[in-house]
């Protein structure tokens, strides 16, 4: 078990932000960072007493990583407001993360790094990194806000901004990952249903990821696509491969030497069609991808045969918009 504290604004709508989260044991909505002990709500918000609204974590770090909690914190906030959130104005609605060891300190710093260099926002990032010492749990009538009084709720967020700010900021960038190069940063991902993955993908694409179907040759997306730039899994996200490693095999699939990220390619054997085939995964999506084959001709011996179909490509102009800036030096 490990610990994570967040500011955010209100902290009703920070603790909504992680509400059944998977991985998540505890969230508790309270005060830290001030001088002032066992502090009310009347006096942070009225007299000053230096604590910010925070929510407090308990989280399972063998089910979620602190990597994705952050990510879920920065895509719930207006990171670049110093005064406060949205119309909560005042120093104790100041984004912030409480650090509670050196790893969470330089997480957070590498986070605020990459969200700065995906020039998501028109303004400069304002996020305090500040020591955690400690939390004082909230009125218990400020614990679960957003369940025990929805109606109420629900008319402040609409009305305060944070909804709409959160729609116009995130609805086109739903490949946007902080930490895809990081192992840890996948701790706990859930595949989602078939259900869930009919209604985002695309007929073929579904064919192809869930039922192991092939695409038809010389007339899928991928094939001879030449840009630079890195292939990562389409319902994932998770990087796969890279265009530098990308080679006409004549075939008419994209064909790739050598993974991105071995670690993301998992191996199978494949008996179907009365053959003996090596068959390719992702490893957090599960989806096909499609075969493994020696090929003398390639300097690693080895030719991976994939459906465009299981792929999103990024180009290398798009990569730290999308949170993939780590694999821009690669193209330098």
């Amino acid at each position: 078990m490990d610990k994570a504290v967040f500011v955010g604004g209100c902290f009703w709508c920070i603790q909504e932000a992680f509400d059944g989260v998977e991985g998540i044991l505890q969230t508790t909505v309270g005060y830290t960072g001030g001088f002032v002990d066992n502090p009310t709500y009347e006096k942070v918000c009225y007299t000053h007493t230096g604590h910010y609204e925070a929510l407090e974590i308990l989280f399972d770090k063998s089910n979620i990583s602190y990597e994705r909690l952050l990510e879920i914190f920065l895509k719930a906030v207006d990171p670049t407001d110093k005064y406060g959130q949205f119309c909560d104005i005042g120093n104790q609605y100041r984004p912030a993360v409480f650090y509670t060891n050196e790893n969470q300190k330089n997480t957070s710093l590498e986070a605020v790094d990459i969200m700065k260099k995906a020039e998501i926002f028109d303004k400069p990032l304002s996020v305090n990194l500040l020591p955690f010492e400690k939390f004082y749990k909230a009125e218990e009538y400020h614990q679960s806000y957003h369940k025990k009084y929805r109606k109420d709720y629900l008319a402040y967020k609409n009305t305060s901004g944070r909804l709409s700010f959160k729609e116009k900021v995130w609805e086109n960038r739903e490949c946007f990952r902080l930490f895809p190069h990081k192992k840890d940063y996948w701790i706990g991902y859930k595949k989602p249903s078939k259900g869930e993955l009919k209604n985002i993908l695309s007929k073929q694409q579904y064919s192809v990821i869930c039922k192991n179907a092939t695409e038809t040759p010389f007339d899928n997306l991928y094939w001879n696509e030449t840009r630079d730039g890195i292939y990562v899994d389409a319902v994932s996200k998770e990087p796969l491969f890279c265009s530098l490693d990308k080679f006409d095999s004549k075939t008419g699939w994209p064909s790739f030497t050598k993974p991105l990220e071995a670690y993301n390619i998992v191996e199978y054997k494949d008996f179907s069609f009365s053959m003996e085939r090596i068959e390719v995964r992702s490893r957090y999506a599960d989806s096909h991808l499609g075969h493994l084959f020696y090929n003398e001709s390639t300097q690693t011996g080895l030719r991976y045969c994939i459906n465009s179909a299981s792929l999103e490509f990024i180009e290398k102009e798009k990569l730290n918009r999308c949170g993939y800036g780590f694999y821009t030096k690669f193209f330098d």
